[in-house]
């Protein structure tokens, strides 16, 4: 009994092993001639294999590559198009660098030092009060996720302090915007008003079905 477990691994299983097979025929011609002409005819059922692939812009191009990735790159022919580079196709991916930065108050997210670089190049100091009170508002709600106990303006107002250096300086008057919780009761008729929502939807369903027996 021949199974595929005994069998030559597919290198591409969407063409399956009868396209491969024919590659393999391919790199055993010895008449260069005549395995440029297997060489094309292959290409022609591999393209009727996959017609979507002829709205593809160099469609045929891709197969040519395809075909010579199935051979393992030993099939030698006169390709209508440049030879594929094997390093670039099998070779390691280049490291993709990570821009690290090393976050003071990491729970703010690197976001926040920038916005208070920005903040130290405002020279009108009204502007500059208000830039800085809707930084303490975004601080804000990141600290309200990890304790919102601790997320008071005069915390988040020293972290500014700290962040910039020292550079920025603003009267005891700046405020952050109170940020409004949903209460339970508030909750709770949420709940209720989704639980009415699905009680409705399995209603019409039921009304659906029943409707569609009596015209059987």
């Amino acid at each position: 009994m021949d199974y595929n477990s005994t069998r030559e691994p597919l290198v591409m299983p969407e063409y399956g092993r009868t396209i491969q097979k024919m590659v393999n025929h391919a790199i055993g011609i010895a008449d260069r001639a005549e395995r440029n002409r297997c060489a094309n005819t292959i290409v022609a059922i591999m393209a009727n294999m996959f017609p979507h692939l002829r709205e593809e812009q160099n469609y045929k191009q891709k197969l040519w590559d395809h075909m010579t990735i199935i051979s393992g790159y030993r099939l030698d022919v006169d390709s209508p198009y440049p030879p594929l580079n094997r390093h670039a196709i099998e070779g390691a991916p280049q490291r993709v660098p990570y821009e690290g930065h090393n976050i003071r108050f990491k729970h703010y997210g690197h976001y926040v030092e920038q916005f208070v670089s920005k903040a130290k190049t405002i020279e009108n100091p009204d502007e500059r009060k208000h830039y800085v009170e809707q930084i303490a508002n975004y601080m804000k709600q990141s600290l309200i996720a990890l304790n919102k106990d601790f997320a008071t303006d005069e915390r988040l107002f020293n972290d500014i302090r700290t962040l910039s250096g020292g550079e920025l300086e603003f009267g005891d008057d700046a405020r952050t915007a109170a940020i409004v919780e949903a209460k339970p009761q508030q909750q709770q008729a949420g709940a209720k008003n989704k639980q009415q929502n699905q009680k409705n939807k399995n209603n019409r369903v039921v009304w659906k079905n029943n409707k569609n027996k009596k015209k059987f």
